[in-house]
């Protein structure tokens, strides 16, 4: 005898005609794999591939709004902003800052260090685009986050750091900018390769001391920074990866600003040559 097949009515509940809770059910979150995304991303960044860049994060945005993946869709945001920022793009960064910080809220993280870390990201977009008084606030619940939940020793606390000198020195708060600066070069003594982010503090000092103290007087001391800055960007045992590349060329341009032209064309080209090997 053939089995009979069941109905679909065999293995539900009966289901009320008035009950309107059927309706309200959401189909599960489908996560997006963020470690293969990053990867990915990383390796269009190591060639300065910026526009396969965006159309790969872009992609996954949409998967990450498709599957409801409200943490996916945070990454994304958090790498668009700083993808725009780079290319300078305002009104996209902007765009991409709105959305990350409605995810905060959205998703009640707002103490977590993933909100450090978005607060961190926007700020600099704000800085970026000359926006100090909207930056110094979302670098302020950053330093809040960081300071509670990561180790005195962590990378991040020490780009945090740096980067709300940059603000402070465009709002004109010098010596609170100085502090920063010094405590970013003590975290980042302690990480491994952190003579890449201490090369940046050191020109970031340079421009410290020329508003201080005026071209004239700030001469000696700025030197001294810049051949500092120099010579770590020269230790042989760097990774010549994409990040130290673009490094390099962020560093290149103030050489060239302090009169260091030799300096600003070794490391343009020693950068290219990295994304072209890449």
């Amino acid at each position: 005898m053939e089995k009979e097949q069941m109905d679909f009515t065999d293995y539900t509940d009966p289901i009320c005609p008035f009950c309107t809770d059927q309706f309200k059910k959401q189909p599960p979150v489908r996560p997006i794999p963020t470690g293969r995304v990053l990867e990915k991303l990383d390796g269009h960044l190591g060639r300065n591939d910026y526009d396969s860049a965006e159309r790969h994060l872009l992609y996954w945005l949409g998967e990450a709004e498709d599957g409801r993946d409200k943490h996916g869709m945070l990454t994304v945001e958090n790498e668009l902003m700083g993808l725009y920022r780079k290319t300078g793009r305002k009104e996209r960064a902007l765009e991409s800052v709105d959305k990350a910080l409605s995810l905060i809220d959205e998703l009640k993280i707002n103490n977590a260090v993933a909100a450090g870390t978005t607060y961190t990201n926007a700020a600099t977009v704000y800085k970026a685009f000359a926006m100090p008084e909207k930056s110094i606030k979302l670098f302020e619940q950053a330093k809040m986050i960081y300071e509670k939940e990561l180790s005195a020793d962590d990378s991040r606390l020490g780009g945090l750091y740096n980067n709300l000198g940059l603000t402070l020195t465009d709002l004109k708060r010098i010596d609170e900018a100085e502090a920063y600066y010094n405590n970013a070069i003590k975290v980042m003594s302690q990480n491994k390769n952190g003579e890449l982010e201490i090369a940046i503090t050191y020109l970031n000092l340079c421009d410290l001391y020329e508003a201080k103290l005026g071209s004239e007087k700030s001469e000696k001391i700025v030197d001294e920074y810049i051949e500092k800055a120099y010579e770590l960007l020269n230790r042989e045992y760097l990774p010549r990866n994409g990040y130290y590349a673009f490094v390099c060329e962020k560093c290149a341009p103030t050489f060239g600003y302090f009169g260091r032209f030799i300096y600003e064309k070794e490391l343009s080209d020693r950068a290219r040559e990295i994304y072209e090997r890449n």
